[in-house]
């Protein structure tokens, strides 16, 4: 295991970060607490030391398995957990981006995790409601009291992140190190706006879902079971990704490895900060995802899986990079103009 710089900070953390969300059988799927401590295990024997839950996760559960297992290694953890999601059903104040609920969250996260601050405190998704301002304050204020150490956002859209970190810089505040938001080879809309504003503002990247829910495994390469099918609608499991992830086999076919280990290799390659969160419910799956530290995929294999995978940018995207637009715009010097501030 490497490590990285979590975005604009000193911190350093593991190339890949263990998602927690199936730690404990609440949802009616998931762990038990024997598998998770496997889990644990394997990742820490590999080196990793990045740990991300959320107080949502198995309605708790998860951040109390969690806090036994990193109980006697605290200090060598780089603890991540989360606050939005609803706690209690029929109480408009136990979720949301606010003061309210982040202080409650942020109380009960570290007495059901056992310690007396998190690493990385992220906000878990965008509301809608809540001033910008009144979110970067209680953030900061959360850091100046020392319970959290870092934070950072989630499932936010593009132009609210900069917003944010905008503000936090001119009025010195607490700004976001990390951007953690799905992509994979079959979720790269992601591209086009929330990639380059991470690159702009030095923001890690954590990738949530970097197996598509499971689709570039390969476990449907023998078709969609009906009953999978119907329950999982036309989202993941088109026609499209199915063709993804059947080329992702293919190149994994060659290298003598596993189509994870394939996805989970793209991702560490692209641009940028990128630190993918591997999860799974057995020790096993964990065991193949560490795999992927040791591929590195060739320009051949990394052209054949963008051009089966690649996303239209779209407007002004598309239409700036014209080559009549960009004739215009640089006078015909495009090509030889090095800009070293490109983010793209």
């Amino acid at each position: 295991m490497n490590y990285r710089l979590l975005g604009r900070s000193g911190l350093r953390v593991s190339e890949l970060s263990l998602g927690t969300m199936t730690f404990g059988e609440e949802w009616g799927w998931g762990a038990s607490k024997e598998e998770c401590r496997r889990m644990y295990d394997l990742y820490r024997a590999a080196g990793g030391n990045f740990i991300d839950t959320a107080n949502r996760y198995t309605e708790g559960t998860s951040e109390r398995i969690v806090g036994e297992l990193i109980a006697h290694d605290r200090e060598s953890i780089v603890l991540a957990t989360k606050y939005t999601l609803k706690m209690k059903d029929g109480d408009p104040n136990w979720s949301g981006n606010h003061r309210k609920n982040m202080m409650q969250s942020l109380n009960h996260s570290l007495k059901r995790l056992k310690t007396d601050y998190i690493d990385v405190y992220w906000l878990h998704a965008w509301d809608y409601t809540t001033p910008a301002e009144e979110v970067l304050r209680a953030l900061d204020d959360a850091v100046r009291q020392g319970k959290v150490l870092y934070i950072g956002v989630s499932d936010t859209p593009a132009w609210i992140v900069s917003q944010m970190n905008t503000i936090a810089e001119l009025r010195g505040w607490t700004q976001f190190v990390g951007l953690q938001i799905e992509y994979s080879l079959v979720q790269r809309t992601v591209e086009r706006e929330l990639l380059p504003l991470a690159r702009a503002f030095d923001m890690a990247v954590l990738a949530w879902s970097p197996l598509g829910a499971g689709v570039l495994t390969g476990k449907f390469a023998g078709g969609v079971p009906e009953a999978v099918r119907l329950k999982e609608g036309s989202g993941r499991l088109s026609e499209r990704n199915l063709g993804i992830a059947a080329e992702t086999a293919a190149v994994a076919k060659e290298f003598g490895v596993t189509p994870a280990q394939v996805a989970l290799a793209w991702l560490r390659q692209q641009k940028g900060n990128i630190i993918p969160i591997i999860g799974g419910t057995k020790a096993a799956q964990i065991e193949d995802n560490l795999g992927s530290l040791s591929v590195s995929l060739g320009e051949e294999h990394l052209k054949r899986l963008d051009a089966v995978s690649r996303v239209d940018m779209g407007f002004p995207y598309d239409f700036l990079n014209s080559k009549p637009i960009t004739n215009i715009v640089y006078a015909g010097t495009h090509d030889r103009l090095r800009n070293h501030r490109d983010v793209r």
